[in-house]
């Protein structure tokens, strides 16, 4: 049996709404509404959802980067949110990220050594001449010749500037990545060859993702796992290969709808949802996809379900989730 990597229970992150002169809080965003779940060792959960259903908020809370608002996560047993600054810092060296965008991540001002090396110099790891060995390595390990390591972003295309930034996670040789789109911002033909060298990198390296993402397509692609989220909520969790063949949440389907397929004949069943998201400052009542979907009877509206497991390894919240 897999043993849990990180562990996140209940993770909650309201955000206050201040309004008036005074900046009085009248109100929460409710980012992240007690989500939980399981990263096994050596796995790739995809996490996928809409622009703004909290999957960054998750990924960003659990690595202490946005303070959370009750909740648990633990890394290999040791509980995250409640470590000390020694703690904390001793995660740091476990736990790396990977941002979304590759123009803003880096430092314009930094040479890309000084960038990649930077956590070496926070936590004393080596000597300079250790050090550069180690910058090295790791320029060769993510495809980048070492002889560029006294230039600065601007010199470097997109695809080269993401990565630098998975060298600088790697330098520090982590156990657990969190990808936070890391393709999004990239050309097409660039995405897949930085897909390729993430799934390449955790073969060699024993590497755990959580990798956050819109598009479904490349989550299949590169994950283990998938988990759904809308509106703050984990609204379904499964293998990749279950979730494609028979999703088990309406909301699931109608992503899968939305994925192009390269074949103009093919037959596809469009789902066109109704509506746009509702504010997560206030959500619906009961299940929060109620108003947009085409399954919704009066008990959705009313009592929301729980995330439950319905088959082996297999968890969804909803009411009718035989009848998808």
């Amino acid at each position: 049996m897999s043993t849990p990597l990180l562990e996140v229970k209940n993770l909650v992150k309201y955000f206050p709404i201040r309004t008036g002169v005074l900046r009085r809080v009248t109100g929460q965003v409710r980012a992240v509404d007690d989500v939980s779940f399981t990263i096994n060792k050596g796995e790739t959960l995809g996490l996928v959802g809409e622009s703004g259903c909290g999957k960054t908020t998750v990924s960003r809370t659990l690595l202490r980067l946005i303070p959370a608002t009750s909740g648990q996560v633990l890394f290999d047993g040791a509980p995250v949110l409640s470590a000390n600054r020694a703690q904390q810092k001793a995660f740091r060296r476990k736990m790396q990220i990977i941002f979304q965008d590759p123009y803003a991540s880096l430092d314009p001002r930094r040479t890309v050594a000084e960038s990649i090396a930077e956590g070496l110099v926070i936590h004393g790891v080596g000597s300079r001449d250790e050090q550069q060995v180690k910058l090295q390595a790791i320029m060769e390990k993510v495809g980048l010749s070492p002889s560029l390591l006294e230039r600065f972003p601007h010199e470097f295309s997109g695809g080269q500037r993401q990565r630098i930034g998975i060298a600088r996670a790697l330098i520090m040789e982590p156990e657990l990545l969190v990808l936070d789109e890391p393709v999004s911002a990239l050309d097409v033909s660039i995405q897949a060859q930085v897909l390729n060298l993430l799934i390449q990198l955790q073969r060699d390296l024993g590497l755990t993702y959580l990798f956050v993402a819109h598009n479904l397509a490349v989550v299949e692609y590169v994950s283990t796992r998938i988990g759904i989220m809308y509106l703050g909520k984990m609204v379904e969790l499964a293998p990749r290969a279950d979730v494609f063949a028979r999703p088990f949440h309406p909301y699931t389907k109608a992503l899968k709808a939305a994925v192009p397929v390269p074949r103009p004949t093919a037959h596809r069943d469009r789902i066109v949802l109704e509506g746009d998201v509702p504010s997560p400052s206030n959500p619906p009542s009961g299940c929060r996809f109620h108003p947009r979907c085409w399954m919704a009877t009066d008990i959705c509206k009313t009592h929301e379900p729980a995330l439950e497991e319905k088959a082996p390894g297999r968890w969804a919240a909803c009411h009718f989730w035989d009848k998808v």
